[in-house]
C-alpha cells in the first residue's frame, strides 16, 4: 500500500498498500513520477509477518493520523492494489473526519467470487516438493506476461528491435516468477489467501461509513477477480466513488505497460491541494510521456490523416507558415471558430507545445467536469485526456483565473453550438450578441488572436444533424432527456447560441483531406484598458475579432485549393519519399 501526501510544493502520496505478494511491486513503474509531486511511501509487509488484518489497519491507519495532524488541511492519498484496496477501504470507514483520496487498483473486495478460492484446499494439500509449480499458476492468474514484458518498449524503433526487446523482457521475467517461492512459501501464500477473505469480509462491511473520495481502476481481463463487475458495485455503495475501466488489462494493473497513475490521476481530476479542487492552481503540466502517448496513441491515426497546417499574422501584416506571428509570453487569448465536434482542437493544442513550448488551456462545456457524463463503465479516454492537457469549465471564474496567471487560454465563443451545428451551416459563425469576453481581457490587458479553422468539409460527411435525430422516435425522447439535464452556459438572452443542444452528430468519414488553421494579427489591449470597459467601444472590437475570424477561414478556403499536399495520398507520398518525421508543405501564403 502506498500512501501519498501533499504539501506546498509536494503532496505525499501517504501510501502505497501492496497486493499479495506483500513487496509493493505495483510501485516500481510509477515512483519516479509519482516523486515529482507527492512524498511516497510504501508499506512492506515482511514474509514470515503473520499479523492479522485488523492490525494491518490499525498500523496504517496510526501513520495516517499522525500525518493528518501534522498538516489537517492536506489530503492524504492512500494508493490500494488488490489485497491494499481492502486495507485503503477499511482505513477510510474507519477515519471519515480525515481528508482522505482514496485509489483502488483491482481491489480485493471481491475475493468471495475469485478464481483463487477453490485453490485453497488445493494448497493445503500440495506436497511441497510441487509447491515450486505455484507461482507460474498463478502468473496466469494475476497479469498478463505479455503486457508486463512490453513495458518500456519504444513502439517508434523497428519491429524487429522491438521483438527483440519483448523477447528479452519475456525471458528476464521467468526467473523472477521463480523468486517468488522464496518470497511467498508455502506457508505464506495460504496465510496470505485467509488474510485476503477476512480482509474483504471487513472492507466491505464498512462501506458505508465511508466519505473519503474514491476512485476505482478497474482491468476488463482480471482473471484472479472479477475486477470490472466490482468496479461496478463499489460506484453504487460508496456515496463518492468513480470508476475507470481498463478493459484490456489484468489483475497486476499498475505493472503493465501503458499505464500511467499519475495521469490517472490528473485525468480524473483527482489531484488537489485542498478539500477542492482547483482546476487552475492544482493543474500539472503534462509530461513528455503524456504528450507522447497523447498525440502519437490516442489521436494518432486522426493526426496522421489530417497533417494539419498552421499558419500565423505578423505585426506587419505578413502571414508566415508555423506559429512565430503569435505571442509566447501572456496573458494571451485565442478567439476563434469551433469546428464540428471540436475536431480543430487537437492539432492547435500540439503545435503549440511542439513549436512555442506553450500549452494552450481550453475552456470546455461545464458538462465535460460533472460526474453525470460518467458512468460505472466509464474508461480512461478522450475527455479525461483532455482534462491532462489542461481543460477547464467555461465559466468566468476559470477565464478570470487565467488570464491572471498569464496563460494562454483558448476561447470558443460559440461554444457547443458552433461545434454541434447543423448541416449547412459549416463555417458559419454563430457567436452570442454580447461581447462576453472583451472587457475580461481589457481588465488584465490581455493579447487578443482572432483564428479560424477549416477542414471538416475535407474529412467527414455530414449525415445526421439535431433536425434528423429529432425525427427519429425514441432517440428524440433521449436527447430531450438529456438536454433537460445539461448545464446552461448562456441564458436565452445570448441569441442563437444559446440554442445548444448536446447530441451526437451522424457522420462518415472521407477520403482524408487536410485541416488548415490561420491566427490572425495580434490584437493589443495594454494601454487600452479604460477605453474598451465602455460597452460601445467593446462592441465594437467584439465585431472586428467576429469579422477577423470569418475573413481568415474565407483566406483558407480559397488558398486551400493551391494545397499540392491537400489530398492523403499526395501526402503519403511525400512521407515515402521523405523522413516520416518531416513537416509537409502546404499552399504558399
Amino acid at each position: 500500500m502506498l500512501w501519498l501526501r501533499l504539501e506546498m510544493s509536494r503532496r505525499k502520496l501517504h501510501g502505497m498498500l501492496n497486493g499479495l505478494d506483500g513487496m509493493g511491486m505495483g510501485l516500481i513503474l510509477h515512483h519516479k513520477a509519482l516523486g515529482r509531486v507527492f512524498e511516497v511511501r510504501c508499506l512492506h509487509i515482511p514474509v514470515q509477518d503473520r499479523t492479522p488484518f485488523e492490525g494491518l489497519v490499525k498500523l496504517v491507519e496510526e501513520t495516517v493520523r499522525l500525518e493528518h495532524a501534522i498538516s489537517p488541511k492536506k489530503p492524504i492519498y492512500l494508493v490500494g492494489d488488490s489485497f491494499g484496496g481492502c486495507l485503503a477501504l477499511a482505513i477510510a470507514a474507519r477515519n471519515p473526519s480525515i481528508d482522505l483520496v482514496v485509489i483502488l487498483a483491482n481491489p480485493a473486495t471481491s475475493f468471495g467470487q475469485s478464481q483463487l478460492q477453490p485453490l485453497l484446499p488445493v494448497l493445503e494439500a500440495l506436497p511441497d516438493e510441487l509447491h515450486f509449480t505455484i507461482p507460474y499458476l498463478l502468473s496466469f492468474v494475476m497479469g498478463d506476461p505479455m503486457k508486463m514484458a512490453m513495458v518500456n518498449i519504444d513502439n517508434k524503433i523497428p519491429p524487429r528491435l522491438q521483438l527483440e526487446q519483448l523477447s528479452g523482457n519475456l525471458t528476464a521475467l521467468l526467473p523472477r516468477l521463480s523468486t517468488l517461492i522464496d518470497i511467498i512459501p508455502k506457508g505464506t501464500l495460504l496465510w496470505k489467501l485467509k488474510l485476503l477473505k477476512s480482509a474483504a469480509s471487513y472492507a466491505n462491511s464498512r462501506l458505508h461509513a465511508i466519505r473519503a473520495e474514491v476512485l476505482v481502476l478497474a482491468s476488463g481481463k482480471d482473471n484472479m477477480i472479477p475486477s470490472r463487475e466490482e468496479g461496478q458495485r463499489l460506484v453504487k455503495s460508496i456515496r463518492n466513488c468513480r470508476v475507470r475501466h481498463f478493459k484490456d488489462n489484468g489483475h497486476t494493473l499498475l505493472m503493465e505497460e501503458g499505464i500511467n497513475l499519475l495521469t490517472v490521476i490528473k485525468g480524473t481530476c483527482t489531484y488537489r491541494r485542498s478539500r477542492r479542487h482547483d482546476y487552475i492552481s492544482d493543474f500539472l503540466p503534462p509530461s513528455m510521456w503524456e504528450f507522447k502517448t497523447g498525440f502519437e496513441q490516442i489521436i494518432g491515426l486522426f493526426r496522421y490523416a489530417c497533417s494539419s497546417i498552421l499558419y500565423s499574422t505578423l505585426e506587419d501584416g505578413t502571414i508566415v507558415k508555423g506559429l512565430s506571428g503569435v505571442p509566447s509570453k501572456g496573458p494571451v487569448l485565442l478567439v476563434g471558430y469551433h469546428m464540428l465536434m471540436g475536431f480543430e482542437l487537437y492539432s492547435l493544442v500540439e503545435e503549440f507545445l511542439r513549436e512555442k513550448n506553450v500549452l494552450v488551456r481550453g475552456v470546455a462545456h461545464p458538462e465535460l467536469f460533472m460526474g453525470s457524463m460518467e458512468s460505472p463503465t466509464s474508461e480512461f479516454s478522450l475527455p479525461d485526456w483532455l482534462k491532462v492537457f489542461g481543460a477547464v469549465p467555461v465559466t468566468a471564474s476559470s477565464l478570470y483565473k487565467l488570464l491572471a496567471t498569464n496563460s494562454h487560454a483558448l476561447l470558443y465563443p460559440g461554444g457547443s453550438r458552433e461545434a454541434l451545428h447543423y448541416k449547412g451551416e459549416e463555417y458559419k459563425v454563430i457567436w452570442p450578441d454580447q461581447p462576453e469576453f472583451v472587457r475580461m481581457a481589457a481588465r488584465f490587458g490581455a493579447t487578443i488572436v482572432p483564428f479560424g479553422a477549416i477542414g471538416e468539409d475535407d474529412i467527414v460527411e455530414y449525415v445526421l444533424d439535431y433536425n434528423d435525430m429529432m425525427k427519429i422516435p425514441f432517440l428524440n425522447d433521449y436527447i430531450r432527456e438529456l438536454t433537460q439535464k445539461t448545464i446552461r452556459v448562456r441564458d436565452s438572452g445570448s441569441g442563437e447560441v444559446a440554442n445548444d443542444q448536446l447530441f451526437l452528430p451522424g457522420i462518415l468519414p472521407k477520403v482524408p483531406g487536410r485541416m488548415y488553421y490561420l491566427f490572425g494579427k495580434p490584437i493589443e489591449i495594454r494601454g487600452r484598458e479604460e477605453i474598451l470597459m465602455d460597452k460601445k467601444n467593446a462592441s465594437e472590437l467584439y465585431f472586428q475579432i467576429k469579422s477577423e475570424v470569418e475573413r481568415s477561414m474565407a483566406y483558407l478556403i480559397k488558398k486551400r485549393e493551391e494545397d499540392p499536399y491537400r489530398n492523403i495520398f499526395d501526402r503519403v507520398t511525400y512521407r515515402v519519399l521523405h523522413s516520416p518525421s518531416n513537416e509537409i508543405p502546404g499552399f504558399k501564403p
